[in-house]
C-alpha cells in the first residue's frame, strides 16, 4: 500500500506559530462550519496524528480546496496544502476512494471516450434526468458546470491533420485534457500565437498532469501519470526546447506539485521543471528580451480579469496580465476574489457545490460589477473561466485566445481562428 510521505513538508511543520492568520483568509472557512480551517486541518491535526494521539486524518480535512491561499498568506512559510493533501492521501490509503472521485481522477480517459461520440455524450450526461441521476447515485452536483465535449474534435487531432510552420525555433506545447477534449479552441490559438512569432510548435504525446487525483488523494494513480509525462517531456528539455502549457494548473503540478508531495525530487525532475513555462510567463519573458511582436490591433473591449489560485501560486507575478496590457484599447480590469470557488473538481461535489458557489460568489460581483460591456471574462485557469461563465453568464476566454485576437489571428466570439492564421500554418 502507498502511503504519502511527510519529509518535504515536516520540516515546515514546527514552523506554524498558530497564529490563525491563514483561517482568516481561506475561503472556504469563510462559508461553511464543515472545515475548521487549514491551521486546525494541516499543521494542528498534523502534530497529533505524528505523536500517535490521532491515527487517522479527521475527514473535515476533505473539504479543503486546495486553493493554496493560505500558502500565500502564512508568516513561515508552512506547507499547510501540501500537509493537507497528504492527510487526503492517508485517509485513501487506509479506507480506499469513493467511485465518484475514481471517476473524477481518470479526466483523460472520460474525455476520450466522449470523444468518440461527443454530440452523444454530451447529450447523455448533461441533459437534466442524467444529471439527477448523477446526483443521486454518485453525488455529482447537478448544476454544477461540467463541461461539454468538443464537436469540432479533439485538439490533438486537428494538430495532427493540419499543415504545420517549420522552423529552427521550437516550442513544445502541453495543452492538457481541458484543451484536448473541451476547448481545442484554445490549443488552436496557443498554435497560432507560436507559428505567428516564428516559432514550430511540437505536441509530442502527453497525459494528464494528475491533479484531480492529487486533490482526491490518489497519490499512487498520480505518480504514475507524472512518470508518464517525465519520459514523454524530458527528452525535448533536455535538447533546449521551452515547454509551455495554457493551463496554469497543469504547468504547477508538473513544475511543482507533483514532484515534491510525491517525494521524487531528483536530477531528472530538476531538469524538467527548469524548462517548463506557462504560456503567459514566457511570452512576458520574450518581451522582456524585445523579442515579442508587439504590433497589435486594437480591441476595445472591457475585460474582467480573474487571478486563479494556482496563478498566485505559481509566484510569477501576473504574466497575463502582463502581456495583455500591451493591446491598445483593451480595458483589462483585475479582481482581487480569493478563489472562483471550483476548485479542480471540488465543486463538482454535491456536498461541495454550495460552498463552492459561496465562495466564488466575490469573482461574481466583480465580474457583474464591469457593467453589460464587458461580455467576457478572462483567467489563466479553465476550472476559473468555466465557473465564472456559469456565476455571471459571461463568455469565459483564455488570455491566448485575446492575444490571438488582438494578432489577427482569432474570432472570440465564434472562437475559431480566422483566415490569416490557417494561411501561416500552411507556409
Amino acid at each position: 500500500m502507498h502511503t504519502a510521505s511527510w519529509h518535504s513538508v515536516g520540516m515546515t511543520l514546527d514552523e506554524c506559530i498558530k497564529c490563525n492568520i491563514c483561517t482568516a483568509y481561506c475561503p472556504v472557512a469563510a462559508v461553511t462550519e464543515k472545515f475548521p480551517g487549514p491551521k486546525y486541518a494541516g499543521p494542528q491535526a498534523q502534530r497529533f496524528r505524528e505523536s500517535g494521539q490521532l491515527k487517522s486524518p479527521d475527514l473535515s480535512v476533505d473539504y479543503c480546496s486546495a486553493c493554496r491561499v493560505c500558502n500565500e498568506v502564512c508568516p513561515s512559510g508552512v506547507k499547510i496544502a501540501e500537509i493537507n493533501a497528504r492527510a487526503k492521501a492517508q485517509i485513501v490509503a487506509e479506507r480506499g476512494i469513493p467511485l465518484r472521485n475514481w471517476f473524477f481522477g481518470r479526466n483523460e480517459i472520460l474525455g476520450m471516450i466522449g470523444n468518440l461520440a461527443p454530440q452523444i455524450a454530451n447529450l447523455g450526461f448533461h441533459n437534466p434526468f442524467s444529471r439527477l441521476m448523477a446526483e443521486k447515485i454518485l453525488g455529482v452536483a447537478r448544476h454544477a458546470p461540467i463541461p461539454h465535449w468538443s464537436t469540432r474534435g479533439s485538439f490533438a487531432s486537428w494538430f495532427n491533420r493540419t499543415p504545420r510552420l517549420k522552423s529552427e525555433n521550437k516550442v513544445v506545447y502541453f495543452h492538457g485534457c481541458s484543451t484536448n477534449y473541451y476547448e481545442p479552441e484554445v490549443g488552436q490559438a496557443a498554435v497560432a500565437v507560436l507559428e505567428h512569432l516564428g516559432y514550430e510548435a511540437i505536441v509530442p504525446p502527453q497525459n494528464c498532469c494528475g491533479l484531480p487525483m492529487l486533490n482526491n488523494g490518489e497519490f499512487p494513480a498520480a505518480e504514475k501519470l507524472y512518470r508518464s509525462n517525465l519520459a514523454k517531456l524530458l527528452p525535448y528539455a533536455d535538447r533546449g526546447y521551452p515547454i509551455v502549457g495554457t493551463s496554469v494548473s497543469c504547468v504547477l503540478v508538473l513544475r511543482e506539485e507533483a514532484s515534491e508531495m510525491l517525494d521524487i525530487e531528483n536530477d531528472q525532475t530538476r531538469r524538467f521543471k527548469n524548462a517548463l513555462w506557462d504560456l503567459s510567463e514566457w511570452l512576458r519573458d520574450l518581451h522582456e528580451q524585445g523579442k515579442l511582436d508587439t504590433n497589435f490591433r486594437e480591441l476595445k473591449m472591457i475585460l474582467p480579469y480573474h487571478v486563479s489560485c494556482q496563478a498566485r501560486a505559481h509566484r510569477m507575478g501576473r504574466p497575463s496580465l502582463d502581456v495583455m496590457t500591451l493591446i491598445p484599447g483593451l480595458d483589462v480590469r483585475e479582481g482581487n476574489a480569493k478563489c472562483c470557488g471550483l476548485a479542480g473538481t471540488y465543486g463538482y461535489k454535491s456536498e461541495k457545490y454550495e460552498i463552492a458557489m459561496k465562495v466564488g460568489a466575490d469573482a461574481f460581483r466583480f465580474v457583474r460589477a464591469q457593467g453589460d460591456d464587458a461580455r467576457m471574462v478572462t483567467s489563466d485557469s479553465e476550472i476559473c473561466r468555466w465557473q465564472l461563465q456559469h456565476g455571471t453568464q459571461k463568455l469565459g476566454r483564455a488570455p491566448i485566445e485575446i492575444l490571438a485576437a488582438a494578432y489577427g489571428l482569432y474570432d472570440l466570439d465564434q472562437r475559431r481562428l480566422n483566415t490569416v492564421a490557417l494561411q501561416k500554418s500552411s507556409l
